[in-house]
């Protein structure tokens, strides 16, 4: 598990690492310009970084399965070499995520000027500036994504469902709580990344603007990473200790 907290981190520094600064420089120097190999980059290694931190999620919901489903074969199914070969293809399946995304993206022609209406180069506000019919292709890229995601959503849920059956059988209250405790880090951490992706993409168009658009699309590429070491950092009790101290003493 350790080692797959590791990965996480590493992504979640990625993610900020790719959109903040060049934002946070835009703003100091006001203005709204990057270039278009850095446009390119972006969109590159910010797919990269959430496709393989959404796989790498779905790797360690099978982590937590075996621990609790089947805890006498955690060292037989999820030994050193396994753990390496999940996350090596986690990682792998991103880069093949991103060098697909990036290079439709920008085979096609822009139609409509070169002013993204966001704090960074994303995908859907890029598709916006080219003309009607060229962007079928990167669509039908999407959909193909989309599924990918939705089985790996699948997986997840159908773990957890199996992981709940199994707390749930176990006889001491003290032993359901510390199931418990292994698996709602992770289950919140899944749900947050995966809410917030779910809605800066599915929301109505009825209700889309720009300001609507900027802050659903801070709270699924920035949010989640922010968040996420907070969230495995509630197991420390030392930590907790230090927020009720910081919390109380602010009232």
């Amino acid at each position: 598990m350790y080692f797959f907290l590791l990965n996480l981190s590493v992504l979640d520094l990625g993610c900020i690492s790719t959109t903040v600064p060049k934002s946070m420089a835009n703003s100091l120097w006001d203005t709204r310009a990057i270039s278009y190999t850095g446009c390119v980059g972006q969109v590159f290694f910010f797919v990269f970084l959430i496709a393989t931190e959404y796989f790498l999620l779905t790797v360690m919901a099978y982590d937590r399965y075996v621990a609790i489903c089947h805890p006498l074969h955690y060292g037989t199914l999820l030994g050193s070499r396994a753990c390496v070969h999940m996350a090596a293809a986690a990682w792998a399946s991103g880069f093949l995520c991103a060098v697909l995304h990036t290079a439709n993206t920008f085979s096609l022609p822009l139609c409509h000027g070169n002013a993204v209406d966001q704090f960074f180069c994303e995908i859907p506000q890029i598709l916006k500036l080219s003309c009607s019919d060229a962007y079928l292709r990167e669509i039908a890229v999407i959909v193909v994504g989309v599924c990918l995601d939705f089985g790996c959503f699948v997986f997840t849920v159908v773990s957890y469902v199996q992981i709940f059956r199994a707390v749930l059988r176990i006889p001491s209250q003290q032993g359901r709580h510390k199931a418990f405790s292994t698996c709602i880090p992770h289950l919140a951490v899944v749900s947050l990344f995966v809410s917030s992706g779910m809605f800066a993409y599915l929301k109505p168009p009825s209700i889309s603007s720009v300001i609507l658009d900027l802050v659903l699309t801070f709270l699924y590429s920035v949010f989640p990473p922010v968040v996420n070491p907070f969230i495995y950092s509630m197991k420390n009790q030392e930590l907790k200790d230090t927020m009720w101290k910081l919390m109380t003493g602010c009232f």
